[in-house]
């Protein structure tokens, strides 16, 4: 971290102050209290000037963090939420209705996306699948979230690979059964389940609703695919 860096300039800072401050008391200088005051200025301008670069860095990071996910969206990512999408029974959330939502409508049912149902186990499988082939994906945004210094999205990134790592394992060994039966039988295990695929359509939504407000163009043209690619899917 940037101010674990810079400790050495601030512990020198407020030593100097400390300096004037017993020279003060030993010689009763009172302009020492003034050359004390200096280095604490500094030291106050430094600490607001680094958060203010870290800041505006982080938020470029974001941003750029953004556009790759419009690659991805586009690509490796599209069969595993057009999967999950349409493997929901409630709430009703389609491509159609998400790309003719407005800003408010589309934290509507971002809201409603806090409780979700499947039609069945079985599309779920499918939809877990999808984030099995998708690993190497969710590697990239883990790398990607070290080195941009994104805390929550690396523990989401954890979570989500360890996900994948039991369901690899339990293919592996029973490649002919369903994972979802099998998560079925231990309610800890099948909580993981819902909330890993809770989150891919909570987290798709959030990512919608960015575009909306910041890249509307974008917003219109991902979803439009998707759109596109549901449509393609029925026929």
């Amino acid at each position: 971290m940037p101010i674990k860096r810079n400790i050495g300039l601030y512990v020198g800072l407020l030593a100097a102050s400390a300096l004037f401050l017993v020279i003060e008391r030993l010689t009763h200088i009172e302009f020492m209290f003034h050359l004390a005051a200096i280095p604490l200025e500094i030291l106050i301008v430094v600490f607001i000037v680094q958060r203010y670069l870290e800041n505006t860095e982080k938020n470029e990071k974001r941003r750029q963090l953004m556009f790759i996910k419009s690659c991805f969206f586009r690509s490796e990512m599209r069969n595993l939420f057009l999967a999950n999408f349409g493997a929901l029974k409630s709430p009703c959330l389609t491509m159609s209705k998400i790309k003719n939502s407005s800003l408010g409508e589309l934290g509507k049912m971002r809201q409603d996306a806090n409780t979700i149902e499947y039609e069945s186990l079985e599309k779920m499988e499918l939809v877990i699948m999808e984030y099995v082939k998708a690993q190497h994906v969710w590697q990239n945004f883990m790398d990607r979230a070290i080195t941009y210094d994104f805390e929550d999205t690396f523990h989401d990134m954890i979570h989500i690979l360890n996900f994948i790592e039991d369901v690899k394992v339990f293919k592996d060994n029973n490649p002919d059964k369903l994972f979802v039966h099998e998560a079925e039988k231990d309610e800890h295990t099948m909580i993981k389940v819902r909330k890993v695929l809770g989150d891919g359509i909570q987290k798709f939504l959030d990512y919608a609703m960015e575009l909306k407000e910041k890249q509307p163009d974008m917003f219109h043209e991902i979803i439009s695919d998707y759109e596109s690619s549901t449509q393609m899917r029925r026929l």
